[in-house]
């Protein structure tokens, strides 16, 4: 029989090519998990070779007529990737997803038939009801177990999954004796310990194998002190004088769109990609094969995407953690001995870090909510006979009040602490008790602060970049690099800042965009006065800027300091918006402002210049009283506040569109029920436009 360290040694050499051969602990891995049947944590580099210890244990394991190894993956990029790796090993490899549904059936066919050699299964099949029900079958044929960014299974991990956690110490307990092999780039020790601990829960010590992190052939930089024109426009001077092609990060999905849209009109071939990008696919191979210069990406092209000869990484804006960096960063550089990785940083990165930070945290309160609806629920109607029913998010988010993101975050925290399940139809109470642990959240919030502290200083270049990272990762020897900007004084193309003319071309483009309001077309359910569709009553609207819009921010900053008249650039911005939307639109028949309860003045005069410029009468239609509505309301409670404090005033008669002028716009519910007042006084339709639009 073929050792088991012949066949790695076989299977890396089909992979990486003639001359490659197994690390040590690459042997020592697989002997451990084919030989001895061990739970095994690798916390390696990007570039290490952590796929080639799962390929090599699967043929092993194959050869001695084992199972197929199930593989659990986060991201399909990376299953994408995985199975075209797996085949390069000789191994028949297949994936179960959200983008394959028609598939399935023969997937499953050919791995029953032991056609199949690798199964990969994202966590979000794990928890498909359905898919469920097949897994204590599933599980029971298989080899191998492997999970992988197992960081994402940790609570102190970077990238949190609370979802992924549930799952993974789901499928530890349905294989207890099967080999597991959990796989991270990107763990320091505290997180290494607790996915090792998870890997244990069967009362058998994992093994865990770890090395240093540092990656000799990344040359970090950071450019600190541009404004967001300034940044913009050393990207764009960059992406011309960088040799080959790499990834541009953005911190929003917006941000991301747009400065694929300044660099494209800088003739610069790139594209956007994001979670809502439709062709991901077609894009990772165009930059895989180099037919682009750059993606400007989200963190949705982060962890699993496989192009050795990634040339550079900048970011616009500094992720939460060095550990996420250092995540995104290892992109670039694995078949290159100089790779480029450059931090751009923002003042607005510091907000999105506190968001960020409270996000995984559950909120007492609010799970105490949740917990009493869905007890309610589980006791049925009694009068009546009903039955017990599982609850839709959306009900739930109705009942308690709390909004549809931070609703579905703290479901899947709670989840995991085994008090609630997801079924079909929504969401069922187990009766377990929960209780609030105090102790493991303070220390939670600790090391957060912690990171940002440590991103903060690596932003400000305080010492070493690589050395930075490499504490942040608790790398056992970390020391200073000797070549990133902070250690040799020498920064990439442009420098220090752009030229002018760039600057310039980035004022004009981004001034230019048009900041598209998209109407609300449902009511929310259970709000007395309306229901069902809106219909056409409110258009698609439009503002000045959107979010942390770069050509707008040090104006926007001053003007919400305190109310008083719009500065003339917002004024004269406000006619050119609505020059552009006027090619889409009917003729407005007048112009009616939004009573404003902090910026009467701002509103006022935007309202009053818009009408002289386009000859339209002003019309003071609406009232507003009471206190503003709650913040963070539902949308069924802050329709109910604006219908009971906001009014059309008596004898106003409107005919025709009607353009309605606000300050901002964040959930869209005031122009909402302003367009329903209006029509009820005439109006055929409502133009909502604002100076800024919020996200």
């Amino acid at each position: 029989m073929t050792s088991t360290a012949e066949i790695l040694a076989t299977t890396i050499r089909s992979v990486a090519g003639p001359d490659a051969a197994p690390r040590a602990d690459q042997e020592r891995a697989v002997v451990e998990l084919v030989d001895n049947g061990r739970r095994v944590l690798v916390v390696q580099a990007t570039g290490w070779g952590k796929s080639a210890v799962y390929w090599g244990a699967t043929a092993a394991l194959r050869s001695r007529g084992a199972g197929p190894t199930l593989v659990v993956s986060p991201l399909l990029a990376l299953m994408r990737d995985q199975i075209a790796a797996a085949e390069r090993a000789g191994l028949a490899a297949a994936t179960i997803n959200s983008t394959n549904i028609e598939e399935w059936d023969d997937v499953l066919g050919a791995l029953a038939a032991g056609r199949i050699d690798v199964l990969l299964i994202s966590p979000e099949r794990l928890a498909n009801p359905r898919f469920a029900d097949r897994l204590p079958d599933l599980l029971a044929s298989t080899g191998m177990l492997v999970i992988d960014e197992a960081h994402c299974v940790s609570d102190w991990g970077f990238d949190f999954r609370p979802d992924y956690q549930r799952l993974t110490r789901t499928l530890l307990h349905l294989a207890p004796g099967t080999p597991v092999l959990a796989t991270t780039a990107t763990a320091n020790e505290r997180v290494t310990a607790d996915v090792a601990d998870q890997l244990g829960t069967d009362g058998t010590e994992a093994l865990t194998l770890r090395g240093s992190l540092a990656r000799a052939s990344l040359r970090l930089a950071v450019v600190p002190g541009l404004s967001p024109l300034d940044r913009y426009a050393w990207v764009a001077e960059a992406l011309g004088r960088l040799p080959g092609s790499g990834i541009v990060y953005a911190l929003t999905v917006a941000e991301a769109e747009r400065v694929a849209g300044f660099l494209r009109e800088q003739g610069l071939d790139v594209a956007a990609y994001t979670g809502q990008t439709e062709n991901r696919t077609e894009l990772e191979d165009r930059l895989r094969d180099n037919q682009v210069k750059a993606l400007v990406a989200t963190s949705a092209l982060g962890m699993g995407y496989d192009k050795p000869d990634l040339a550079f990484c900048i970011h616009l804006g500094s992720p939460a953690s060095p550990v996420a960096y250092y995540q995104q960063v290892g992109r670039a550089g694995r078949a290159l001995d100089n790779a480029t990785a450059v931090l751009v940083p923002s003042d607005a990165d510091e907000r999105i870090w506190e968001y960020f930070a409270t996000a995984g945290i559950p909120d007492p309160e609010q799970v105490d909510q949740v917990l009493d609806v869905l007890g309610r629920a589980a006791m049925g109607d009694p009068e009546s006979g009903a039955p017990a029913e599982a609850v839709s998010e959306t009900a739930l988010s109705t009942a308690t009040g709390i909004r549809p993101g931070r609703l579905s975050t703290l479901l899947k925290i709670i989840a995991v602490d085994g008090v609630v399940e997801r079924v079909r139809g929504g969401w069922v109470g187990t009766g377990k008790p929960w209780h609030y642990d105090e102790q493991k959240w303070a220390g939670l919030r600790k090391v957060r602060a912690a990171e940002a502290d440590l991103m903060r200083r690596y932003a400000h270049g305080e010492g070493c970049l690589m050395q930075f990272l490499q504490v942040a990762l608790d790398d056992p020897d970390p020391r200073p690099c000797g070549r990133c900007s902070v250690c040799d004084g020498h920064l990439p193309e442009p420098g220090e800042r752009p030229g002018e003319e760039m600057v310039a071309a980035a004022r004009t483009y981004f001034r230019g965009l048009d900041a598209v309001v998209e109407p609300r077309k449902l009511w929310p359910s259970g709000v007395d006065g309306v229901r069902g569709k809106i219909g056409p009553i409110i258009a698609p609207g439009r503002a000045v800027a959107f979010a942390d819009d770069p050509a707008w921010s040090d104006v926007l900053a001053r003007m919400w300091q305190r109310d008083e008249p719009a500065p003339a650039e917002i004024l004269a911005a406000a006619v050119a918006t609505l020059s552009r939307w006027a090619r889409h639109w009917e003729r407005p028949t007048a112009v009616v402002p939004m009573p404003s309860r902090r910026f009467p003045q701002l509103v006022g005069s935007v309202a009053a210049h818009l009408s002289q410029v386009g000859r339209l009468p002003l019309v003071e239609a609406l009232e507003v009283t009471g206190p503003r509505p709650t913040e963070d309301a539902t949308s069924g409670m802050r329709v109910r506040e604006l219908l009971a404090r906001t009014r059309a005033l008596d004898g106003v008669e409107l005919s025709g569109p009607v353009l309605l002028v606000d300050d901002a716009i964040r959930t869209r519910w005031t122009v909402t029920v302003a367009a329903h007042l209006l029509g009820q006084a005439g109006a055929t339709s409502v133009l909502p436009f604002a100076v800024h639009q919020l996200p």
